[in-house]
């Protein structure tokens, strides 16, 4: 790629966004910008100054992206050099100091925005490393950044997984391929990490996201405590960790429900891998393969703890009331699967869906159910998913009791 002009790439912003950029927010839209003193390049660094010419903050450019410019810093000046990128990886690794340990090797080191690394999601599974770019200006300094995760962590090896709209310019430009490994040891099959104890396996090269759920981490442990000697149902299971945390503590049977084939056949060989643990190896496992929607309006079952964790509902604005109708609808299903002093847990990961707004949905299935219900509780994002800004913030559970 071409090195960007050696005159500094200077910017000044509409009000709202010069408020906005001065606030922490991360993102500046190209509608945004008022003045560009020159054509900027993917990646380069671009200054923004404000009304009086002074200082504001700097951060990665984007030509072709509607988020023009990916905020880096805001407030007094900065030299950014090498030391400055350490001390900002290091930062975002010292939050996670106390988070995992020898029972946990799966966490998030690095959370895009909210540690100061827009666009870009670093996972660590047992010692392998699994960097996400969901924006092209880290393509310019790919390098730098593959070199930095090597010396602060080490790792055994780096996956890099791109996302769809950036593959095909990171396979011309830089060729670079999702999943690929761009550091280290060969990898023939999946990574196996600890959880909490209990062993998953994750896709790192091929699976969704970075190849596992890490930010259920808090909410698949509470479910645990919440099992013993109760039949589970967990719609949308995924590769089954929510199943086997019940299973671990105490439920007499779980039923994974999924439309993938694939998916229920990684949650067989999760619990596979932990037939060790006297619960799991107790517990009867179920599986059934089918639209989660349609299943779960339609079967006769009965369960003590049904556990509703879909994946995002609204991937657009546009698609936020349709959401909101699906997430009553699916608690109301859920509830009436319920036997006496049952638990549901319902989660939601959309982005575009308010907490409010999600957990308005749940407790109006609830209130008409007519049972008498109580909230357990409401939990948010983990430890190691941090939240910085308003569009960041996706991830919202609640509990209810139902008699």
């Amino acid at each position: 790629m071409s090195n960007p002009s050696t005159s500094k790439l200077k910017l000044r912003l509409t009000p709202a966004a010069e408020k906005a950029a001065r606030s922490g927010h991360p993102w500046v839209y190209a509608e945004r910008i008022k003045e560009q003193n020159r054509s900027g390049e993917l990646g380069e660094l671009a200054v923004v100054y404000d009304k009086n010419n002074k200082f504001l903050g700097l951060g990665l450019f984007d030509p072709d992206s509607p988020i023009r410019l990916r905020m880096l810093h805001a407030g007094s000046p900065q030299t950014v050099n090498e030391e400055w990128w350490q001390a900002r990886l290091q930062a975002a690794l010292t939050r996670r100091v106390g988070l995992g340990g020898s029972e946990t090797t799966g966490l998030r080191l690095i959370s895009g925005e909210n540690d100061g690394w827009p666009g870009m999601v670093v996972d660590r599974f047992d010692r392998t490393l699994v960097l996400k770019l969901y924006s092209g200006v880290w393509l310019p300094r790919f390098d730098e950044v593959v070199n930095r995760l090597q010396a602060a962590t080490p790792p055994e090896r780096i996956v890099l997984r791109l996302s769809r709209n950036i593959q095909a310019l990171a396979r011309e430009q830089c060729n670079l391929q999702d999943g690929q490994i761009v550091f280290g040891e060969p990898l023939s099959g999946k990574v196996v990490f600890l959880e909490n104890g209990l062993r998953f396996e994750s896709d790192v090269l091929r699976g969704q996201k970075t190849g596992f759920f890490l930010d259920q981490r808090e909410n698949r442990q509470r479910v645990g405590q919440l099992a013993a000697g109760k039949t589970v149902l967990n719609a949308f299971s995924f590769s089954g960790g929510f199943s086997l945390y019940a299973a671990r503590g105490g439920a007499t049977s779980v039923t994974d429900l999924d439309i993938s084939a694939h998916a229920l056949d990684a949650a067989n060989r999760n619990f596979a891998l932990n037939e060790s643990v006297p619960a799991v190896a107790q517990c009867q496992h179920h599986r059934v393969q089918a639209d989660a929607f349609q299943w779960l309006s339609s079967t006769r079952d009965h369960f003590d703890l049904v556990i509703l964790d879909p994946p995002s509902l609204a991937k657009r604005e546009s698609e936020r009331q349709g959401a909101i109708t699906a997430y009553e609808s699916l608690a109301a299903s859920g509830i009436r699967l319920l036997d006496k002093n049952g638990i549901l847990v319902a989660a939601s990961c959309s982005a575009h869906v308010t907490p409010q707004e999600f957990f308005g949905a749940v407790l109006r299935a609830a209130q008409m159910s007519r049972r008498p219900f109580t909230e357990m509780d409401r939990t948010g994002h983990a430890p190691d998913h941090p939240v910085t800004f308003p569009e960041a913030m996706y991830l919202k559970c609640i509990y209810l009791r139902f008699t």
